[in-house]
């Protein structure tokens, strides 16, 4: 009886011990559950409500079903200008910046002396990406009186309003994003990394040059990191705001009015919260099924190695 009485405060005593714990790590993590659930998950419930409202914020919402999503895609020209800039930039613009973001990944993996200094450099500008301040520079460069003009002035090129002409001024927005390619670029630099030099001595043995090289083994084993900076840089495109507001305004003709300045617009200008909590549900369904284009065409042109044995 007393055997079975110590194992029986023994379970109970390590019964509560754990409990304690339990306890202990839902306290840790409480900032971030409160964060979660007040910032994120009730502001996304509350949305998805107010997309079948008509709601100006300073009135009730009055329940209008699929109004929303019908003015939407029948009844709203300026919505489909925002869809074009915003696919225009995210095809253009997110291939450019991998490829220099790979390119210059490709030139600091070398071990040359003061390369470390290059790489800061260059990451640099991904430090304060999205500011306002990189903004307004950005603008100020490309303005009639700007650097960029003052530049083409040498070689006799006239100046330009690049930022009022409809068919250039998306792509001062496209080179303001290559531009911003650090983050990609460091990861690109890890990656390569944990490539085995032993296959590049033994491509070299076999005669193969440098272009063979980064065909064969290069890009093959460098695929995962290339598929993750694809999602990554996809979503934040289809995100992109703070450069079309300051530097453009989605001016002009509504060339560079890009999906989320249009959603800030009708939002917090025209107080349409109803309307733009529809759009900002139609744009996570199509980021959703781009991602998963991406994932299931990842099978044909990523290459895991414990995969292939």
């Amino acid at each position: 009886m007393t055997t079975v009485a110590t194992v029986g405060a023994r379970a109970t005593l390590k019964k509560a011990r754990h409990e304690n714990h339990n306890l202990a790590g839902y306290v840790f993590i409480a900032p971030w559950l409160i964060c979660f659930l007040a910032f994120t998950l009730v502001p996304m419930i509350a949305s998805l409500v107010f997309a079948f409202t008509d709601y100006d914020v300073l009135s009730a919402p009055k329940w209008v079903g699929l109004a929303n999503f019908e003015r939407m895609f029948s009844a709203d020209p300026r919505y489909w200008k925002a869809v074009q800039a915003t696919l225009t930039y995210v095809v253009i613009a997110i291939p450019l910046r991998l490829v220099f973001a790979l390119a210059l990944a490709l030139m600091l993996s070398a071990k040359r002396r003061g390369v470390s200094i290059y790489r800061a450099m260059f990451y640099a500008p991904s430090i304060v990406g999205g500011s306002v301040a990189v903004a307004v520079m950005w603008r100020q460069i490309f303005g009639t009186e700007g650097v960029f003009n003052a530049f083409l002035a040498i070689f006799g090129v006239p100046a330009r309003t690049w930022l009022s002409d409809p068919i250039w001024a998306i792509w001062t927005l496209i080179a303001l994003a290559v531009w911003q390619f650090g983050s990609p670029m460091l990861i690109f630099l890890s990656g390569l990394k944990q490539i085995p030099q032993e296959l590049y001595e033994a491509a070299a043995i076999d005669g193969a040059g440098s272009w063979r090289k980064f065909w064969r083994i290069t890009l093959p084993l460098l695929s995962p990191v290339i598929f993750f900076n694809l999602v990554m840089q996809m979503i934040s495109a289809f995100l992109v705001f703070t450069q079309a507001f300051i530097v453009t305004g989605g001016a002009p003709l509504d060339t560079t009015l890009f999906y989320a300045l249009y959603i800030y617009r009708r939002a917090f200008e025209n107080f349409q919260m109803g309307y733009a909590s529809a759009m900002a549900w139609v744009l996570l369904l199509v980021i959703a099924v781009f991602a998963i284009i991406v994932f299931r065409s990842s099978s044909t042109w990523v290459y895991y190695e414990n995969k292939e044995g």
